[in-house]
């Protein structure tokens, strides 16, 4: 067997972070959060309707991308874009999929929270520069 050393940033060997990784994600596929927003997920790829609405918007958005950025779209290209927006945001799969997704999104905050608070470190704070907590 190999000798292992662990430097300052190392505070378990990388199998034993791994299995805690592997629960971890096993717990949170199981919970009621986690289990709605797959569902949720499910029906809104399911709803055709919003899928060509999705589509419609998407196209929409990428061939007035550079005249977004410059702010110099017309009013009319604005108004068309914000119907095509709406014609996909107003489904109610859409908004069980974005509720649902709030939901699980609150539950990993709250899940690293409790890390931060068993580890005495701020597991968010370090994430704040871009990294994995948005």
């Amino acid at each position: 067997m190999t000798d292992l050393v662990l430097n300052d940033f190392d505070i378990a060997p990388p199998e034993v972070v791994q299995h805690a990784a592997h629960d971890f994600a096993a717990a949170l596929a199981g919970t009621p959060q986690f289990r709605a927003f797959e569902q949720a997920a499910y029906a809104f790829q399911q709803d055709k309707d919003a899928q060509a609405a999705l589509q419609a918007y998407q196209a929409k958005q990428r061939s007035l991308q550079v005249m977004l950025m410059l702010n110099s779209v017309s009013v009319t290209e604005r108004d068309e874009l914000t119907r095509l927006y709406q014609a996909f945001a107003g489904r109610t799969s859409f908004q069980a999929y974005v509720r649902s997704e709030a939901d699980v999104r609150t539950l990993c905050q709250e899940a690293g929270d409790l890390l931060s608070r068993h580890i005495g470190f701020d597991f968010a704070a370090s994430c704040a520069s871009g990294g994995c907590c948005g």
